[in-house]
């Protein structure tokens, strides 16, 4: 189920994470991982959004 939208506040500080479908990875490569942080960089700059820091993570089994 998805979250409800929460409301938005101006100059407020936001934590963004995404997570991949029953702990699988979201990247499949570097190329991905690349692709993603040119996609986010097109959105920064249409929606003045900035980031102040990221994390990419690898997929990790911890089963």
């Amino acid at each position: 189920m998805a979250q409800p939208l929460r409301i938005e506040y101006g100059g407020a500080i936001y934590q963004v994470m995404a997570r991949g479908n029953q702990g699988q990875p979201i990247f499949r490569d570097d190329e991905d991982r690349r692709r993603f942080l040119a996609t986010l960089g097109e959105a920064c700059a249409k929606a003045g959004w900035r980031i102040h820091a990221y994390v990419l993570m690898g997929g990790f089994n911890l089963k």
